[in-house]
C-alpha cells in the first residue's frame, strides 16, 4: 500500500506545468486527486486514462465557487486532505507603468487564490483533524525582482500568510506550508522567454541564459523537484514541519 493512500489531494492549476507533474505523482503515489483550472479541456487531458485524477473547473478567484467545487470533490473522493495551491500568474512590467489592474489581477491570482483555496479546504481537514496546506509560492516571495513588484508583493503575502496560519492551526493536525522555487521549466517559463524576446530583441538562447543566470547550480528547477517537495510535505515524516517557506532553488535563496 501507498504511503499516501487513502487521502484525497486537490490541486489548483492541475492542467500544465508544475500543477500537471505534480497531480501525476500523487496519483502515481495512491492519492485519490481533484484537479481544478478554468478551462476543463487541459485538465482532461491530464487526467485521461488515470483512475485516481478526477477534473473539476473552477477560478481560484471566486471563493463560492471554490467552495462548491471542493463540496463536489468531497461527493467523490470525501473530504480533501491534501490542498495544492499552485494556480498563479506572472508578468512583468516596471512599476511606473504598472496601472491599478495590473496590481490587483497579480493579488487576485497568487495570493486570493490561495486564501480561497485553503479556505474551501480547511473546514474538511479541521472535521478530520488531519491535513496539509501547501501553496507553491516562488522565491519572489523571500527576495525581490526588478520589474514584476505586484508578483514579489503577492508571493510575499503568500509566505506571510503560511507563518501566520499555521501558529493558528499547530494543534489542530493541520500543517500550512509553502514551496518557494526559482525559475522552473514550464510553459510558464517559456512564455517569459518569450516576452524577454519581444521587449529586449534577445535570442531565445540568450533570454533563457539571462534567467538561468540567478540559479547558481547554472539550470532551471524540473517540476518533478517541486512535486518531490509536495509528497514530502504531505507525508506522516513532515508532520512536524509547518510554517516553513522552502526554496528549491539551486542555492539563489
Amino acid at each position: 500500500m501507498s504511503k499516501l493512500s487513502g487521502q484525497h489531494a486537490l490541486v489548483t492549476g492541475g492542467g500544465s506545468g508544475v500543477g500537471q507533474t505534480t497531480a501525476l505523482m500523487l496519483a502515481e503515489a495512491g492519492t485519490k486527486v481533484t484537479i481544478c483550472g478554468r478551462r476543463l479541456e487541459p485538465l482532461e487531458r491530464v487526467a485521461a486514462d488515470n483512475v485516481n485524477i478526477q477534473c473539476l473547473t473552477a477560478d481560484v478567484t471566486d471563493l463560492s465557487g471554490m467552495k462548491a467545487m471542493v463540496e463536489k470533490a468531497a461527493e467523490t473522493y470525501g473530504p480533501v486532505t491534501i490542498a495544492v495551491a499552485n494556480a498563479g500568474a506572472a508578468d512583468s512590467i516596471p512599476f511606473s507603468k504598472m496601472d491599478a489592474a495590473d496590481w490587483q489581477s497579480s493579488i487576485d491570482i497568487n495570493l486570493t487564490g490561495v486564501f480561497n483555496t485553503f479556505k474551501a479546504c480547511l473546514p474538511g481537514m479541521e472535521a478530520v483533524k488531519s491535513g496539509r496546506l501547501i501553496s507553491i509560492a516562488s522565491t519572489a516571495g523571500l527576495k525581490g525582482y526588478a520589474y514584476v513588484s505586484h508578483y514579489c508583493a503577492s508571493k510575499h503575502g503568500v509566505v506571510g500568510l503560511t507563518k501566520a496560519l499555521s501558529l493558528e492551526l499547530a494543534k489542530s493536525g493541520v500543517t500550512v506550508n509553502a514551496i518557494c522555487p526559482g525559475f522552473v521549466e514550464t510553459p510558464m517559463l517559456e512564455r517569459s522567454i518569450e516576452n524577454i524576446q519581444a521587449k529586449t530583441g534577445l535570442s531565445r538562447e540568450e533570454a533563457r541564459a539571462a534567467l538561468v543566470s540567478s540559479n547558481p547550480m547554472g539550470r532551471f528547477v524540473q517540476p518533478e523537484e517541486v512535486a518531490d517537495a509536495v509528497l514530502w510535505l504531505a507525508g506522516k515524516g513532515a508532520a512536524s514541519v509547518t510554517g516553513q517557506a522552502i526554496s528549491i532553488s539551486g542555492g539563489e535563496v
